[in-house]
């Protein structure tokens, strides 16, 4: 019997023991949970049209996301989207910034501007050019009998031909002119080869001969009507004759005149 008590009393020596370990057993500390991410901000901005002439404008849109301070450069503070209508008077770059908790975003819209093509020539501006044709290019003179140019003609041909060079989308006749002397038929001829000797000239000094139309007229229709020297070589002449359309559709028609050539 004693012994029974003394393993009763064992044992609960045991279990109390066990029960005093598992009081003792320190707790583990659990960690906080992480704080949520904070997202970075988003930005885009674009220009419609990106391409304008000096003058007109475009239209301005953007969008954020994420970001408390919103700036255009140029413009300044703007809200989070929006849009807005600018003018530059020339090329400009807008650089849109978002800076918010998570960071800065940045996104930029170019608008190029460009000249608008110069208009087109006006009525007095065309009455300009005859006038300079006018003041400026001399007709070539001729001998008697004769079609290649003269050496006292060469200043005026040279100077024709500065002009000619200066003013490219000027066109032009070619008139051959003959003294009274002869029959129509010869002096027609001879007009012909005149005019073609003046043309010749002026493109063998680099003046487009598609630029260039002749005609002979003989002696059909003269500058002066006296029967003298004098006014004969007023007659034997390559005159030049203005063409503003340099289409050449105001070029006289080759049908309507006598003799004429191309």
């Amino acid at each position: 019997m004693k012994q029974k008590g003394l393993k009763w009393f064992g044992f609960l020596l045991v279990s109390l023991g066990l029960v005093l370990a598992a009081g003792c057993k320190k707790k583990v500390a659990v960690a906080p949970p992480a704080p949520p991410a904070i997202a970075a901000p988003a930005a885009s901005i674009t220009a419609d049209p990106s391409s304008i002439e000096k003058g007109q404008s475009s239209t301005l849109r953007w969008e954020t996301s994420n970001a408390d301070d919103i700036t255009i450069a140029g413009i300044g503070a703007v809200e989070a989207r929006g849009s807005k209508v600018v003018t530059p008077s020339e090329s400009t770059t807008y650089e849109l910034t978002a800076k918010g908790s998570g960071g800065t975003a940045n996104s930029s819209a170019r608008v190029t501007v460009t000249l608008p093509p110069p208009p087109p020539p006006t009525a007095q501006e065309v009455i300009n050019e005859a006038d300079l044709f006018a003041r400026n290019v001399k007709n070539i003179f001729f001998d008697f009998d004769k079609s290649d140019i003269r050496v006292d003609q060469q200043p005026s041909m040279d100077g024709d031909v500065q002009f000619l060079q200066s003013h490219a989308g000027v066109h032009l006749v070619i008139e051959g002119h003959c003294d009274e002397r002869g029959s129509i038929e010869y002096n027609l001829a001879l007009g012909d080869r005149r005019a073609n000797s003046v043309k010749q000239a002026l493109v063998r000094a680099g003046i487009n001969g598609e630029r260039i139309h002749t005609v002979t007229y003989g002696k059909e229709r003269p500058f002066c009507t006296e029967h003298n020297e004098d006014c004969w070589q007023q007659n034997r002449q390559g005159h030049f004759v203005y063409q503003p359309d340099k289409t050449g559709a105001n070029d006289v028609p080759a049908s309507s005149v006598p003799g004429s050539t191309n």
